[in-house]
């Protein structure tokens, strides 16, 4: 029979030890308690770190379970289940707005939008079911950026697209306004998608506390931001509270 691979059991033994941590650890800690040289140790945890088992904070550098890793062996949530579950709350979502409202999931690299209200209102509208958003350049994608780390993997594995030019382009800049919709619950895009128009999601998350996709409103400029071009706080609130709705239909927050 084929010998144990060291190289797994170490690995193991790193998952091992973040798992039973309540805060995130520094290298020198896992070397320390695996008795390994630090070189050795930092090789697989970023490693582990690549495939999304671990995340490392930018700023301590420390490491901790990834997300990947938790939601691993959970089905994916099926779009049409989605759908299901946000349906009434974004007619109210829209109606509360008077703005399209929209709920997207990451696929495939881009926010996939999976259910559409129109804004109820006279205008011309084309169904955005199927369509998908830029990650980096709207705010569905964007609520997502900020807690997926799939999606987060890909701002860094070539240049950002340019749409206007208003697009944040410059990853570490990204990375900050992502630090920032993680602190406020909500993420916006004024003009870096489409001139004209701007938008406001905030995450959807299942059971295990999984960001699964991304609720929001799109409309004209002047419609949802101020005079001075910042989102209308009501209309983040409203969002806000479509996708919490929205997320308990989804078993978040539910004892088990």
């Amino acid at each position: 029979m084929p010998g144990r691979v060291q190289s797994v059991e170490r690995a193991a033994a790193i998952l091992q030890i973040l798992a039973v941590e309540q805060e995130p650890v520094s290298l020198a800690h896992l070397a320390g308690a695996l008795d390994l040289a630090k070189t050795t140790v930092h090789g697989l945890v970023q490693t582990l770190r690549d495939v999304g088992f671990v995340d490392q904070d930018a700023e301590s550098g420390c490491y901790s379970v990834g997300a990947d890793l938790l939601h691993l062996g959970a089905a994916p949530l099926d779009r049409n289940e989605l759908r299901a579950r946000a349906i009434n709350w974004t007619d109210a979502l829209a109606g509360h707005t008077h703005e399209a409202a929209l709920v997207a999931r990451y696929e495939a690299g881009e926010a996939l939008v999976v259910h559409h209200v129109f804004r109820p209102d006279a205008s011309v509208q084309s169904l955005q079911t199927g369509s998908a958003r830029p990650l980096h350049a709207t705010a569905l994608g964007k609520a997502i950026l900020a807690h997926d780390p799939r999606a987060a993997r890909t701002i860094n594995d070539g240049a950002l697209e340019s749409h206007t030019y208003r697009t944040v382009v410059d990853p570490p800049r990204l990375h900050r306004e992502l630090a920032d919709v993680r602190d406020t619950g909500w993420a916006a895009s004024v003009e870096e998608w489409r001139p004209g128009l701007a938008s406001i999601a905030a995450p959807v998350r299942d059971r295990s506390g999984y960001v699964v996709a991304a609720v929001g409103i799109e409309g004209p400029v002047d419609s949802i931001c101020d005079p001075r071009q910042r989102p209308r706080a009501a209309l983040a609130e409203h969002v806000v509270d479509a996708a919490r709705a929205v997320s308990r239909e989804l078993g978040h927050g539910r004892r088990r």
